[in-house]
C-alpha cells in the first residue's frame, strides 16, 4: 500500500464497518496516514472527505507534509473546527483507546446530531501490514543499530558501567543518523539481567557473567528492535545450557514464522521447548510483537494472541529465560513475514559471543 493509497484504504475500511467518517487523533496514526509529524493535529476521513486540522504553530509544516488532505487551521481547540466539516447525521467512528471520556463528551456537544461509534483501531490494523518502502526503512534502522552495537561492544564491557555502555550505544546510533533510540536501551549484567526490562545502573560490569543488551534505532520515522546476550568471560555450564536452550527455542520459533500462522501457535513453539527444558516458569512474557513506526505494535506473538500473521507483518522473535538472583538470557531477531517463511532484518550472529 503506497502512501497515497492509505486514505482511500482507510475510507473503505470505515465504510465496510458502516461508518460515514473516521476521526483520527493518535499522532502516530496521523503520521502514517498524512505524513504530519508535529504534535497537534487530527484528521477526518470518509468516502469524499480528506480533512486535516492543526493549530497555528503547524500551518506551514502541514502545508508541506500533508499533501493528500485539505488542511484547516483551528484557532481554539482542534475539536472546535469539526462542525463545519462534518455533515449532520453522520456516523463517526473513533478509536476509543485514544480519546478520553471528557473528549467524547465534548464531541457530543459539538456534533449533537451525529452518532459517535467506538470503531477500534482501524488505522493500526492497516499499519500492521508494511509496504515495501516501510520494510526498507525498518531494515535500514536495523542495519544501523547492528553497526552501533558492534562498535560499542568493540570497546569492551568489563569495568564499564551498564549505564555508560547504554549511553554509548545510544550516542553511536544518533551519530550514525538515527533520530533517537527506539526505546531506552537495556544493558543488564549478571543477576540484574533476570529483570526483563532492567534499567542500566551506574554499576560496573564484572567478568565471567552474561550481559543482556536490548536496543533499537529510530530512523526516518521507523524503529528497529534487537537483543543479544553476551558473556564477559568464562561462564558456568548451567548458564551456557540456559543460553543454548533459549537459542534453540528462538531458532525453532523463528522457523515457524510465516503468513497464515497464528501468533499463539508461534509462541507455543518456543514456550513448549523452554518448558520441556525445565524453565517454563522463567519465560513470563510473550514471544514477540510488531514493529514499525512504534517499537511495540501489532501483531502480537503470545499465548493470548488472536492474530494470524500475513505477509508484510514485521515482528520480533524474542524468547527469554530469567532466573531471579542468577542470570537472564534473551535473544531477539526482527523479521518480515513472507508468504511461506520470513526474512531476518538484523544480521548479527547468535553464537554466544565473549566480550572482555
Amino acid at each position: 500500500m503506497s502512501k497515497a493509497d492509505r486514505p482511500d484504504r482507510l475510507a473503505r475500511s470505515a465504510s465496510e464497518d458502516g461508518l460515514d467518517l473516521l476521526l483520527i487523533t493518535d499522532l502516530t496514526d496521523l503520521r502514517w496516514l498524512t505524513g504530519f509529524n508535529g504534535s497537534s493535529g487530527l484528521a477526518v476521513v470518509g468516502a469524499d472527505r480528506r480533512t486535516f486540522i492543526t493549530d497555528f504553530r503547524y500551518v506551514t509544516q502541514a502545508s508541506e507534509q500533508v499533501t493528500e488532505f485539505d488542511c484547516e487551521c483551528c484557532k481554539l481547540e482542534l475539536f472546535d473546527a469539526l462542525p463545519p466539516v462534518i455533515a449532520s447525521g453522520s456516523r463517526i467512528g473513533f478509536d476509543e483507546s485514544q480519546i478520553t471520556v471528557k473528549a467524547q463528551q465534548r464531541l457530543v456537544e459539538l456534533l449533537p446530531t451525529c452518532e459517535l461509534v467506538a470503531a477500534g483501531d482501524l488505522v493500526k490494523q492497516l499499519r500492521a501490514v508494511k509496504d515495501s518502502g516501510e520494510i526498507k526503512a525498518i531494515a535500514a534502522a536495523a542495519v544501523l543499530a547492528d553497526a552501533a552495537f558492534q562498535a560499542t561492544i568493540g570497546e569492551g564491557l568489563v569495568g564499564r558501567t551498564e549505564r555508560a555502555v547504554a549511553l554509548e550505544l545510544e550516542h553511536r546510533m544518533r551519530m550514525m543518523g538515527a533520530q533517537r533510540p527506539s526505546f531506552d536501551s537495556i544493558v543488564a549484567a549478571g543477576a540484574h539481567a533476570a529483570l526483563p526490562h532492567a534499567q542500566p545502573r551506574d554499576k560496573e560490569i564484572p567478568a565471567d557473567v552474561l550481559v543482556v543488551i536490548d536496543w533499537g534505532a529510530e530512523l526516518d520515522g521507523y524503529c528497529s528492535d534487537s537483543t543479544r546476550t553476551v558473556a564477559t568471560g568464562a561462564i558456568s555450564d548451567s548458564a551456557r545450557d540456559v543460553y543454548e536452550l533459549v537459542l534453540s527455542a528462538q531458532m525453532a520459533s523463528l522457523d515457524a514464522v510465516a503468513a497464515g500462522i497464528g501468533g499463539r501457535e508461534i509462541d507455543s513453539v518456543a514456550r513448549d521447548l523452554i518448558t520441556a527444558g525445565g524453565h517454563g516458569d522463567h519465560f513470563g512474557h510473550g514471544l514477540g510483537h510488531g514493529v514499525g513506526m512504534e517499537v511495540h505494535e501489532g501483531p502480537r506473538l503470545s499465548s493470548s494472541s488472536q492474530a494470524t500473521l500475513v505477509a508484510g507483518n514485521v515482528v520480533t522473535v524474542e524468547p527469554g529465560i530469567y532466573l531471579p538472583g542468577e542470570l537472564g538470557v534473551r535473544i531477539e531477531d526482527l523479521v518480515v513475514v513472507t508468504a511461506d517463511s520470513n526474512q531476518r532484518l538484523n544480521t548479527l550472529s547468535k553464537d554466544l559471543l565473549t566480550v572482555a
